[in-house]
């Protein structure tokens, strides 16, 4: 590995050794591969450590980097396609889905939920606990809020605990036909449980995607997911290809 040096540019010199760092990134690491130490990144770019941190930071911000506890700072992975505005109706756990049952207890939900369910403040539901995973790193979670009215045929045979459980939940409310969905997109912070969950610290950013199922004339499911604002896009409709980068140097396309 050579030595590279900045030559003068109008730029600030940080957002210059970004756009070099970058190109490296493309290059010459890997996916998960750990980067030198600052002291040798440095050295190879001819610049203070101030400057590279700057520009470290800012490629964290973007997502191009990570830097994980007892680890260091690695090369992200591809950022995950959070679809909003699509035309499908499938329900959760259908064919092709993403998400990966976690748990399920039949509990109290939040009275904010318990409206949006038009559910008796005191009327249990099924809480399902469900994880989405890219290259081996946990990316969001999610809890979706399920009415036992729209699982009429679940029973404590079929479901005892646990993943089984939120399987089995899933499973029967593949029997309900949709009608609708509704889907709305908040930045906002992660809470204590989130930001274990998703390896960050509390207060870290993440998207927030709550999905109203409809069916019966009645909201059937709501679900909300918690998205790391650094490993995910958002993606509009299901042909017209357009994205939203966190990357400013990306263009939609």
């Amino acid at each position: 590995m050579g030595t590279t040096q900045l030559e003068s540019v109008p730029e600030p010199k940080y957002w210059h050794l970004k756009t070099v760092l970058s190109e490296a990134l493309d290059s010459e690491f890997s996916v998960g591969e750990i980067l030198p130490n600052e002291r040798d990144l440095a050295a190879r770019f001819g610049v203070a450590r101030a400057t590279l941190r700057q520009a470290l930071e800012q490629l964290e911000l973007e997502g191009r980097l990570q830097r994980r506890r007892g680890v260091g700072t690695t090369v992200a992975p591809p950022r995950v396609g959070v679809a909003v505005g699509t035309e499908q109706h499938a329900w959760p756990g259908a064919a092709g889905d993403a998400w990966q049952p976690v748990d399920c207890e039949q509990t109290i939900p939040p009275a904010v939920v318990a409206a949006a369910l038009d559910s008796g403040a005191d009327e249990p539901v099924h809480v399902v606990r469900r994880s989405r995973m890219s290259h081996g790193q946990r990316v969001a979670t999610e809890l979706l809020y399920i009415p036992a009215a729209s699982v009429p045929g679940l029973t404590a045979i079929d479901a005892p605990s646990g993943p089984a459980r939120a399987r089995a939940v899933l499973r029967e409310l593949q029997h309900l036909s949709q009608e609708s969905q509704d889907r709305s997109v908040e930045l906002g912070s992660a809470r204590a449980d989130d930001a274990k969950d998703l390896d960050r610290l509390p207060g870290s950013p993440v998207l927030v995607v709550t999905t109203r199922f409809a069916a019966e004339g009645r909201t059937a499911v709501l679900s909300v997911a918690t998205y790391r604002a650094d490993t995910c896009r958002l993606t509009f409709g299901d042909s017209t290809g357009v994205e939203i980068h966190h990357d400013p140097e990306r263009q939609a396309s």
